[in-house]
């Protein structure tokens, strides 16, 4: 995507199967766990650099030690901060008390961080400050360990206001209208509840000392999260420690946001991507395996892992825009998907360019679209190579050895083109010295590309089309092709995300306001109101009753019309070349990623009914003027 849009968090979950010195043992090291975190939140740190948390329970420590440890920061470069600060301590005991590093015991009693579950969180901000009290984990702390909850996720609930009402209605006063407030606390209603159970259940049986310790082992997790939740509406993955050593990650029962989990004799690992794990882990991809959708992978103190069902799945629909740019590259399968992505639309960049391939030099917009341009590339290939055997066949003699080599080296003319320069950071408040500055984000490669050639550039994706508009369209025209083709790996976006990823307004999507003024252009702007309307008049339905819509906008046209439109809206003036922007269609983004069909951002058939709701909300915001978001 060649304009960063924030989107989805990333989280690590760790917990240690083997007492403190069978690490120490094994791998010379105390801090074996603290390794694995730091591995494990580095190769996710495309997930989100706004904003990191760490924290640490420990297993049965002493009354009068602190059992939860917690850092965060908003630092430049947070994760490398955090893990300053957690290491300044051991850094201290390694020069005046060396020995001590290997005495778990005296670690475990007298330094944070030592304990044996972990839970880190790497934010990406879709709302809010961008402050220490806005980064997770969150903590829910007691007196009583098994009330006591850490809590961490990659999630957005659609139904914010729902959620907190119910708070309400039970009595509390949540600080803050915001989905973590409302999640934290409705998973923490829920446990104090069963704790209370237990309790009742022991208080004239056995000591106030001991239930606590019939509390610990009969917690039933599965339970607590069927009850928080029931009326939960988004994409999620969401992971938890009790304050006495019982953990889990819970999945949306769509699958809408990834999780994947590791286990064996030593360690039970949770991540948002696989290959994370993988690194981390030195693992074969068949040994990761993904949590079921709608289930929940939870860890008793005792070491025992189940997954249990907490919501009844869904249509599986993951999300497939996951998969085209938010996910590392370095997946299996997404490096597959991203190659057939980019195989798939290769036809049509042949029709675009006349199939004038001798006269067209292929590139890239880094950095997610190079894979998608590896599968262009192999395509032009296969497509050449037919061409190939077709002259060879012709020939007359297949003696001529130079005819032949001069055949067989046809080949598509793959160039580096675009440079992503170092973060510019614009610091003048002037509009038009800032759209200077953004236009040299990117750099070209000269002498490359000839005034006789079109310059064919692919994309994972365009959402808003800014910095195409602001300065990839104009610094490409200046290496004079007769044609410049901007290839989008994804179909057009044309609907808010509301499950995690910062896409909430419809005025943003260059394919929305390409649609806009084709209606305006049409004499068809009665519609736009006409859907306003429509939309208006559900504005406070029930969310299971409201309908999209906004799809009417798109109807009139075709994707080739639209598409044209937003080539025209994006090429700045005075541009010699002619530019064309094409996208990817739906048929093949469903063959090149069979397994997520999470389609939302490109058909608007959202997988939950808040979903609609946003959408809804999305389009009113946006013919009243209104700059809010609309979950």
């Amino acid at each position: 995507m060649s304009e960063q849009i924030k989107h989805e968090c990333g989280v690590a979950l760790l917990r240690l199967l083997k007492p403190p010195q069978y690490y120490i043992d094994k791998y010379d090291t105390p801090f074996y766990a603290l390794n694995k975190m730091y591995l494990l939140m580095e190769k996710q740190h495309n997930r989100g650099q706004d904003g990191v948390g760490l924290a640490n329970i420990k297993i049965d420590i002493k009354a009068g030690k602190r059992y939860i440890s917690r850092k965060r920061s908003v630092d430049q470069k947070p994760i490398q901060d955090v893990f300053q600060q957690v290491n300044r301590r051991f850094n201290d005991i390694a020069i005046n008390q060396p020995d001590k590093l290997k005495n778990p015991e005296w670690l475990k009693n007298n330094l944070p961080f030592t304990g044996e579950l972990f839970l880190g969180h790497l934010r990406y901000g879709t709302f809010g400050e961008n402050t220490i009290e806005q980064c997770h984990p969150f903590l829910r702390q007691n007196n009583w360990k098994t009330r006591s909850l850490v809590l961490a996720g990659n999630f957005n609930m659609t139904n914010v206001d729902e959620l907190f009402k119910q708070l309400v209605d039970l009595g509390q006063h949540p600080k803050q209208l915001a989905d973590t407030v409302t999640i934290l606390e409705k998973i923490g209603h829920f446990l104090d509840e069963a704790n209370d159970e237990i309790y009742h259940k022991y208080k004239n049986k056995f000591s106030k000392k001991e239930i606590t310790k019939k509390i610990e082992t009969e917690l039933d997790i599965q339970d607590i999260l069927q009850k928080s939740a029931k009326h939960w509406d988004g994409g999620y993955l969401m992971c938890g420690m009790m304050g006495h050593g019982d953990a889990f990650a819970l999945r949306d029962p769509s699958g809408i946001r990834p999780g994947y989990y590791y286990k064996d004799e030593e360690v039970v690992v949770v991540a948002s991507e696989r290959p994370v794990i993988q690194t981390t882990f030195n693992l074969s991809s068949k040994d990761i395996k993904e949590i079921t959708p709608g289930s929940a992978l939870i860890i008793k103190k005792d070491g025992s892992v189940l997954e249990k069902n907490v919501k009844q799945p869904l249509e599986n629909k993951a999300c497939s825009f996951e998969r085209i740019y938010f996910s590392r590259g370095n997946d299996k399968d997404i490096y597959n998907e991203r190659l057939e992505l980019g195989k798939r639309i290769f036809p049509q960049v042949l029709n675009e360019i006349n199939n004038d391939v001798k006269n067209t030099v292929f590139s890239y917009i880094p950095n997610t679209a190079e894979v998608s341009y590896f599968g262009l590339i192999k395509s032009c290939n296969e497509y050449l190579n037919n061409i190939k055997y077709k002259k060879i066949q012709k020939l007359k003699s297949t003696k001529n050895q130079n005819e032949i080599l001069k055949i067989m080296n046809i080949s598509p003319r793959a160039e580096k083109i675009a440079i992503k320069d170092a973060k510019l950071r614009t610091f003048i408040t002037s509009d038009d010295n800032r759209d200077d500055l953004v236009s040299h984000v990117y750099d070209i490669t000269y002498g490359i590309v000839k005034e006789t050639d079109n310059l064919v550039m692919i994309d994972d994706s365009i959402v808003r089309g800014t910095t195409l508009k602001k300065s990839i369209i104009s610094i490409l025209d200046r290496l004079k092709p007769k044609k410049i083709v901007i290839v989008s790996s994804a179909p057009q976006i044309r609907y808010p995300d509301c499950y995690g990823i910062d896409m909430a307004k419809m005025g943003d999507f260059i394919a929305f306001q390409a649609a806009i003024q084709l209606l305006k252009e049409n004499k068809k702007e009665q519609l736009i109101n006409n859907i306003y309307n429509k939309c208006k008049k559900q504005e406070n339905y029930p969310k299971e009753k409201i309908k999209n819509y906004v799809k009417e906008i798109y109807k009139p046209f075709t994707p080739e019309e639209i598409s044209k439109k937003i080539s025209t809206l994006l090429t700045p003036k005075n541009i010699k070349a002619d530019v064309s922007i094409i996208y990817q269609n739906i048929e093949n983004l469903h063959s090149a990623c069979p397994k997520h069909k999470g389609d939302w951002y490109f058909t608007g058939n959202y997988p939950t009914p808040g979903g609609v709701k946003v959408v809804n909300k999305a389009f009113i915001n946006y013919i009243e003027g209104s700059n809010k978001r609309a979950y």
